[in-house]
């Protein structure tokens, strides 16, 4: 098996790793990350003198903010696909464009100039590609029907300062304050799926406010994402930042990111189509702020996921900052966090995540799901502050196969303290209708005695202390370097600074800190 470095050298086509003696030679030192070298733009992508423009108010585009301008865009686009040579579809700033589904082909630059706004229409009729039973998660997946769609285009270049505003209020039913978020209506729209795309290159524009996931790439390859800007609600739900999906060789860099739900997050969902893994796909440079997972796999994991670095990222807030939800049959491996600092916290019972810092799951979604596998996971130099635990955890009813292994945290570290009114002392298995158990909080004097989750709680809510590291149902699991800090007046469910069930094969190397409470008497707790 080729290692991470391998696949991501042949995924960007650059030389092999230098020799000790070429890097003594040059004086240079060659990280590993540094083999993550940025997707080169084809000849095509880039405008120059010969590049034919097709500016859509040429081809009828009003751009009041009341016409809708769906057709004249989809007629400038039409004809420059059709055009043998370098083109791009021009839309000027200086107006609001108002439009349903406009479909992108290959060969093109769509380009939003300078503050060009395309408003999404909130007509369901002004749209295409399936938006049925957009309310349930995994209908939402399958659902097609966006804002901007493409669909085997090759060479398109999606660019511009403009922007894409998705309008998501005027999409909900009604707000929830006791949930503290919208309600959906019968009907909202992504704001891009590009579905099959090759040498896919997405930079500098600016999406707002979608209704539903927002750049959702499916069965993509060889895909750049670079300095794009969302600004998303946080009270709206399922309103994803960015969503590679089933696609390979993917980088994604210089992202600023707020949204409700997750901010990245790469799955395999359940298709009609086999679009295959999710492979090599480099995430960097990114800033993130959300009411859900700041990077995250999962939870649709249908087929493989592997080879994945996150790097040099900030989670300004999340519920669950570094994210891994295995729940289907796929398996997850080769999965890489370097230098990375995080907050996460506790947010209303509809939001997934219970402030975890780091959640890395695997736990059937029903029953009868037959489990993956999620292994050789490295996470190192992160730095957490967090209401919850970080979390190692498999399936207390899993076969050994299915057991995390060879997981190593090094150089992680985590201040614990409660910053939120919510209810603490759980952790969020959630999405699943297996019934895991957990375990009673600590306290300086014993345990809480609470016997179930409040009738309030969501299924997949479970009872649980807050150790600094929990680690469950898992093997060959290493924390080396790691460190925990009590913030002041720590709850009774605050506890151990590790605490280890059902293991095998753990190793605590350096470990600084020791129990939330002194009348628990030791940092580690092993069962």
């Amino acid at each position: 098996m080729k290692s991470l470095q391998e696949n991501a050298a042949d995924r960007l086509h650059v030389s092999p790793r230098p020799t000790r003696r070429q890097i003594l030679h040059s004086g240079a030192v060659v990280a590993g990350a540094a083999l993550f070298r940025p997707l080169q733009g084809f000849a095509f992508q880039r405008p120059g003198p010969q590049v034919k423009i097709f500016d859509v108010q040429k081809y009828g585009a009003v751009g009041d903010g009341k016409t809708l301008d769906s057709a004249a865009f989809q007629r400038a686009i039409d004809e420059a696909a059709a055009y043998v040579g370098k083109a791009q579809v021009l839309v000027r700033g200086g107006r609001k464009y108002v439009v349903g589904t406009v479909e992108l082909k290959g060969a093109i630059d769509f380009h939003l100039a300078d503050d060009a706004e395309l408003l999404a229409s909130t007509h369901s009729e002004d749209y295409r590609g399936g938006l049925t039973g957009s309310v349930k998660g995994e209908t939402m997946a399958a659902a097609l029907g966006a804002v901007i769609l493409a669909s085997g285009a090759q060479g398109l270049t999606i660019s511009g300062t403009g922007s894409l505003q998705g309008r998501a209020r005027e999409f909900m039913a009604k707000y929830d304050k006791v949930g503290e978020w919208w309600i959906p209506g019968p009907f909202r729209p992504k704001m891009f799926v590009l579905t099959g795309c090759k040498d896919l290159t997405v930079r500098d524009i600016t999406f707002a406010e979608a209704p539903n996931w927002g750049l959702h790439m499916l069965g993509c390859y060889g895909v750049l994402v670079d300095n794009v800007k969302v600004r998303n609600l946080l009270d709206v739900p399922n309103c994803d930042g960015i969503d590679p999906d089933h696609s390979r060789k993917v980088e994604i860099r210089n992202c600023d990111i707020v949204a409700g739900d997750d901010g990245i997050v790469i799955k395999c969902s359940h298709q009609p189509v086999d679009y295959g893994e999710a492979s090599d796909i480099y995430v960097h440079d990114c800033v993130i702020d959300t009411q859900d997972a700041g990077v995250k796999i999962g939870t649709e994991t249908t087929s493989d996921v592997h080879d994945i670095r996150f790097e040099r990222i900030t989670i300004k807030n999340s519920s669950r900052g570094l994210c891994i939800q295995l729940r289907d049959e796929g398996n997850i491996y080769n999965v890489d966090y370097r230098d990375i600092t995080l907050h996460s916290r506790y947010f209303a019972n509809p939001w997934w995540g219970r402030g975890e810092a780091i959640s890395f799951t695997a736990i059937p979604r029903t029953p009868t799901t037959k489990l993956g596998s999620l292994h050789h996971i490295n996470v190192q130099n992160v730095t957490c502050t967090a209401e919850n635990s970080i979390r190692i955890c498999g399936s207390a009813k899993a076969v050994d196969a299915s057991r995390i292994h060879d997981v190593t945290l090094d150089h992680v570290s985590i201040m614990l303290a409660r910053t939120t009114e919510f209810k603490g002392g759980v952790f969020d298995n959630r999405p699943t209708t297996v019934a895991e158990p957990g375990s009673i909080p600590h306290s300086a004097a014993g345990t809480i005695s609470l016997t179930k989750v409040e009738p309030e709680e969501p299924s997949g809510i479970v009872l649980h202390d807050t150790p600094g590291f929990s680690v469950e149902h898992a093997d060959a699991v290493t924390l080396r370097n790691c460190s925990v800090e009590w913030g002041a007046n720590p709850p009774a469910s605050f506890s151990y600074a590790v605490e280890a069930v059902d293991t095998q094969g753990l190793k605590i190397e350096g470990l600084t800190g020791g129990p939330a409470h002194v009348a628990l008497g030791k940092a580690v707790s092993i069962a």
